[in-house]
């Protein structure tokens, strides 16, 4: 950051320095040619003048020949001989008035305005108003005192005399102090003193207004005025008492807060820079307790003449055109007048080169004598702008004032730039030259006249002329191009660890351009050394003695020249004084004594002295570093490795480069610091070995070749003057080859090239001492073009109702103009065929639509024009699903299916087929029944089920095509609630469907339960249960896909639940003997049941009792307990089925864990078995559960199925 910061400044001030130089030139050659005048310097447009010394207006002007003064008066000429008072100064007009003697100035006031003339035109200056400044004396008045009551407002009136400029204003005591003021008490813009409310307090008889006025330095005052406050009328409420609160708005916009302040206690508003936007109206509002008031001020923004283009000067050769233009804005905008030599324009002699239109003044084809001076005058209301603009029409060979052989110094790798600093008329173009003109990619040739080069090397420096050329003559000048070594520390210092009283030593060497003297500065932490005999700083290094806690921080050396500096940085840290430690191993000492012998062309031997060991063996010797001072000064390199116990190295070197050479030590601890370099030995120049690599020829323009190779390092060129020899030829065509040598780049373009024709390419490096091997020559192609033709006979196979088949005739081979590289076919995407292919598919259309269909050619270049549009119909396909499909419970023996229409129809719908078929408890499938439904039908229902029976339904939508893909639902008819026994000895549970049940049971009030697991039994009798108390029983049956779901009962004695029963199982004999023998004994225990609790249960539904508004049946007791929730997600799909939408799979941790009889999701039953609580309602303790979708009987029951 160092380096970088001043050489960063080092150049400004250099570029500053020559800017100088050449403005001085150029100043010094513009006085010497022929010029009409310029004001320079003038007095302001409103003068005040005092009157009690002399009176200087000022007016300055420059031109060749010099011009010669006048000056008018109130629009008359002012005769300066027939006033002795009146003086001009010398070679200036300047007037100064002397009235020393007696006379008054006011005599001198009015309107002044100053011509400068010379045989090329007229300058005039501005109007300048002369008045003088006035300070009048207050008027005589007698002041009668003020009495106030307390709370009321107050305004003491200070009406100062008119002055010249108007006077400050500011309210004193007899004792010359200023009066404080506040939020209460505060000074009008007026001067006016206001009171907000007064108080007893501010009783006084020297409230004194005072004015001052600026120019003359004297200050008048106003009789005192005497104020008495009462305080003896307490009911009194004024309005301004409290002192209000200032704030203020504007309408319909907001303060500019950037440029806004308020001033004076918020009684003033100021804005700074004001602009249109600032117009509008701004509301003062004061508010205190009684109220608010306001006050609206609009603001209008107009503004005097400003300019936007001041018109400027024009130096024009004869024959030439130009143009000055003079544009002003303002509020109102303002209007502009041109004059000429001081006279309006339409009264000046006619100039048939000149034109106006409006704010442009146009000249073309001046001729000599054409020169004049012209005045923009823009002025509107507020005021006025006045500016001079000369035409010179000069005839003047090209001068260079840059100064002749100015020497240019720079560091290598850094830019250059040679100024060429010119004047002619007409202006001069400038050619560059070094021993040739010089042309190419590493040359940037400025307008200005600057050459620039990018990378300066060595080889750049030299002696350069730049030429300057006009249609009159030509002018030469010569510079000089010095291209230096930058400068390098090549042994840093290094982190330093010492302890305290111990003296520490850091080394700091560097390199640098031996005509560039050095200087070497040392910093502590980026800032001066402490000044301390203790820090001595040598040459090369800084010593600090007795070293203490401060001396610890960064350390910075600079080694600076006048082109550039380096810089490198080593931290030092004081530690306290350690016994003797034991054995240090540290890194092996730096070798010394380096050596070259045997010095060959490509090869040298380097032998050296070890370095000491520190106690850790060193086993390598690594010569890692060369130095190329010629190409990368500064820069160190890998070269070799030898073991650890060979001071000697062959080492093989390339042509044409400045070696150095330095070891480093390596052993166990690490690199020891590298060894001082060796001398420097230069290898002679040589031929290229080797010729640039990665050579192409490739096309950007169908007219072009362009070239590209990687250029050869500074070490692969072998000597001075790389180039590089492109050579060309058409293949098969020419026979020779075309050649050009171009250096510092690494393409060449060739235009005008065929389109899309192989060429053979070589590139062969040179240099001043020879051209390198000869090299192979590569094939390249020329640039492609657009395609000219289209594929022809473009026609479309429809496949099906979503695969069609395109074909074309191929473009023909003249036509592609380039490497066909394939034919797209534009349909809704893109489809890209390969160029040997003349058709193709196109997969994934849409049924039943209308495709539009274009094919393109295309190559390196892009596509061709396009074939004749292909409009083609896909034929109608099968729809889609219904969109949705469900099956809710109409009744006890309907069910009732809704679904909806596809949602890609691929057609005209033609109607749906809907089946279905029941399903047993072994899953096994009924007979399929199937019914074929309109396609404006979304509904129907199915009547006449039988109950308690489970079904399976598919739907599927139709074409003229087929019907498409179907939707499956499931569902159970509700239980008939006539079926279930009453009374009982012992709980009967009926199990049917479920792969195994989990019996859970226990005592109403208990908190353990008692469980059962049973398999494959459609009931089980719980037995040892005591009679008359109320068991609460849960059932918890696993599916097939191991989904579970829990019903439980209550029963204050041996009662019976019936769960789910099956009217399709009893098919067999035995089990119609079972079944006859269970009746029996629920009978009995049912008939038990009434006698000793006299008293009944039904089946209530409440849902579906809620629904139909069954008058019969009666609602339930709020403390009934409800069907524990059921939903799709615990139901286990048929063989077939899918999975209804939303629906989760959900499983429990194990079969039979104590999870499975906990109390969530009850269904229970009342003490005669019969159900309590709605089939499809939830429970306080699931309101939680994550079914997406309220239950229906039909999916309760599906609980017991």
């Amino acid at each position: 950051q160092h380096t970088e910061h001043s050489q960063n400044e080092r150049c400004v001030a250099d570029v500053l320095s020559l800017c100088l130089i050449l403005l001085a030139s150029s100043a010094k050659l513009l006085e010497e040619l022929p010029q009409p005048p310029t004001i320079t310097h003038q007095s302001p447009k409103d003068f005040i003048i005092d009157p009690r010394e002399n009176i200087v207006i000022h007016c300055e002007a420059k031109g060749k020949p010099h011009p010669s003064f006048s000056w008018t008066r109130n629009g008359t000429h002012l005769d300066i001989d027939k006033d002795p008072k009146v003086l001009m100064k010398p070679r200036s007009g300047t007037l100064v008035l002397d009235i020393s003697g007696g006379q008054r100035a006011e005599e001198y006031e009015g309107v002044y305005q100053c011509s400068a003339h010379n045989e090329l035109g007229t300058a005039v200056s501005n109007s300048i108003i002369l008045r003088q400044s006035r300070s009048p004396l207050w008027s005589k008045e007698r002041i009668s005192p003020i009495i106030a009551q307390k709370g009321q407002s107050l305004i003491l009136r200070c009406r100062p005399p008119a002055g010249l400029p108007p006077p400050i204003i500011f309210w004193m005591d007899n004792n010359i102090q200023r009066l404080p003021q506040s939020r209460r008490v505060s000074q009008a813009l007026n001067g006016d003193l206001f009171f907000s409310n007064i108080l007893p307090e501010d009783s006084r008889s020297d409230y004194i207004c005072y004015a001052r006025f600026p120019h003359t330095q004297t200050i008048q005052q106003k009789q005192p005025i005497s104020v008495r406050v009462l305080d003896t009328v307490m009911s009194l409420m004024f309005p301004f008492s409290p002192t209000p609160a200032i704030s203020w708005v504007k309408h319909n916009s907001e303060i500019p807060s950037g440029r806004a302040s308020f001033l004076n206690f918020s009684k003033t508003l100021r804005i700074t820079d004001v602009s249109e936007a600032d117009a509008g109206e701004y509301r003062c509002i004061a508010n205190n307790h009684h109220g608010s008031v306001h006050h609206t001020i609009r603001v209008t923004v107009n503004a005097a003449p400003y300019w936007i283009s001041a018109p400027r000067n024009l130096v024009l050769a004869p024959g030439e055109m130009g143009i000055i233009t003079c544009r002003a804005a303002g509020r109102p905008k303002p209007s502009i007048r041109w004059l000429m030599n001081g006279l309006p324009i339409e009264n000046a002699p006619r100039d048939p080169s000149r034109s106006v239109e409006g704010d442009t003044l146009i000249f073309s084809e001046v001729q000599t004598g054409s020169s004049a001076v012209y005045q923009c005058n823009a002025s509107n209301e507020y005021g006025y702008l006045l500016s001079n603009a000369f035409v010179n029409v000069l005839a003047e060979p090209p001068r260079v004032l840059t100064l002749p052989n100015t020497v240019y110094q720079v560091i290598m790798n850094k830019p250059a730039l040679l100024e060429c600093v010119t004047f002619g008329s007409p202006a001069p173009t400038i050619t560059w030259f070094k021993d040739s003109m010089l042309e190419g990619n590493a040359y940037v040739f400025h307008e200005n006249g600057t050459l620039e080069i990018h990378m300066s090397h060595p080889s750049n420096s030299g002696k350069y002329t730049c030429v300057a050329r006009n249609s009159l003559s030509l002018s030469e000048n010569h510079v000089y191009l010095q291209v230096k070594e930058p400068t390098r520390i090549l042994r840093p210092p290094e982190y330093r660890v010492v302890q305290r009283s111990r003296d520490v030593v850091f080394e700091c060497k560097a390199k640098h351009d031996p005509s560039l003297v050095p200087t070497m500065t040392w910093l502590k932490d980026d800032g001066e050394l402490p000044d301390d005999e203790r820090f001595r700083v040598d040459s090369d290094s800084l010593t600090i003695t007795d070293v203490t806690e401060s001396d610890a921080g960064t350390y910075t050396c600079i080694m600076n020249t006048t082109l550039d500096q380096d810089s490198a940085s080593a931290q030092l840290t004081v530690v306290e004084a350690l016994p003797t430690p034991a054995v240090i191993y540290e890194q092996p000492g730096a070798p010394t004594d380096l050596e070259l012998t045997d010095l060959v062309a490509r090869s040298v031997q380097l032998t050296w002295t070890p370095g000491e060991e520190h106690n850790s063996r060193i086993k390598s010797m690594t010569h890692t570093h060369y130095e190329d001072a010629l190409h990368q000064s500064g820069v160190w390199h890998n070269l070799t490795e030898v073991p650890g116990t060979k001071t000697t190295a062959h080492l093989k070197l390339s042509p044409y480069v400045h070696y150095s050479f330095r070891v480093l030590a390596l052993n166990n601890v690490g690199f020891s610091r590298p060894s001082m370099p060796s001398r420097q030995y230069r290898t002679s120049p040589a031929a290229p070995d080797e010729n640039p690599t990665e050579v192409k020829g490739h096309g950007t323009e169908h007219n072009n070749l362009v070239i590209t190779w990687k250029p050869l390092t500074p070490q692969q060129a072998n000597g001075p003057g790389l180039e590089y020899k492109v050579m060309w030829r058409q293949q098969g065509i020419e026979t020779y080859w075309t050649s050009v040598s171009v250096a510092n780049v690494s393409k060449f373009v060739v235009s005008g090239t065929p389109t899309f024709v192989p060429y053979e390419v070589m590139v062969q490096a040179l240099n001043d001492y020879g051209p390198g091997p000869k090299p192979g020559a590569v094939i390249g192609y020329s640039g492609e073009d657009f395609p000219s033709a289209a594929p022809g006979d473009v026609r479309v196979l429809v496949l099906n109702s979503t695969l069609a088949e395109v074909r074309w005739s191929p473009v023909p081979l003249e036509s592609v103009r380039g490497r066909l590289q394939g034919y797209k076919v534009q349909l809704s995407s893109h489809h890209i065929f390969s160029p040997n292919k003349t058709s193709g598919k196109l997969p994934d259309l849409l049924p039943y639509s209308i495709y539009s269909l274009r094919v393109t050619a295309f190559n390196g270049r892009g596509e061709g024009p396009t074939s004749a549009t292909q409009r083609f119909e896909t034929p109608e396909g099968v729809p889609s699903a219904p969109s949705f499909f469900k099956v809710s419970t109409f009744d006890l023996d309907s069910l009732m299916l809704e679904w909806g229409p596809p949602y890609e129809r691929n057609g005209r719908l033609t109607g749906y087929t809907f089946k279905y078929q029941t399903v047993n408890s072994k899953n096994d499938l009924g007979l399929l029944e199937e019914l074929d439904l309109p396609s404006n039908q979304s509904s129907f229902t199915l009547h006449n089920l039988p109950h308690s029976t489970r079904y399976k339904f598919y739907i599927s939508a139709r074409t003229q095509r087929g019907a498409g893909p179907m939707l499956t639902e499931e569902a159970v008819t509700v239980l008939d609630r006539g079926t279930s026994p009453k009374g009982c000895n012992s709980l009967v549970v009926f199990l049917d469907y479920w792969r195994y049940f989990l019996l859970c049971w226990k005592p109403s009030g208990d908190e353990d339960w008692h469980k059962e697991k049973v398999n494959g039994s459609q009931f089980h009798v719980l037995k040892g249960l005591k009679k008359g108390l109320a068991y609460k029983v849960r059932v918890v049956a696993r599916g097939h896909d191991d989904r579970s779901t829990h019903v439980s009962c209550s029963s204050s004695s041996s009662s019976s639940a019936m769960v789910s029963p099956q009217v399709d199982i009893a098919t067999q004999g035995w089990f119609i003997g079972l079944m006859s023998a269970i009746a029996l004994l629920i009978l009995i225990l049912l008939i038990i049941c009434f006698i000793k609790r006299n008293k009944g249960g039904k089946y209530p539904v409440k849902e579906k009792e809620d629904a139909h508004g069954d008058p019969e049946i009666q609602p339930m007791k709020e403390d009934d307990i409800t069907f524990g929730e059921y939903s799709d997600e615990d139901h286990k799909p048929l063989k077939g089925s899918r999975t209804p939408s939303g629906g989760t799979d959900k499983r429990d941790g194990s079969d039979d864990s104590l999870v499975d009889c906990g109390d969530s999701g009850d269904t229970e039953f009342s003490e005669d078995g019969s159900f309590i609580g709605q089939y499809s309602g939830k429970s306080d303790r699931d309101t939680t559960h994550d079914s997406s979708e309220l239950l229906s009987p039909v999916n309760a029951m599906n609980s017991f199925v």
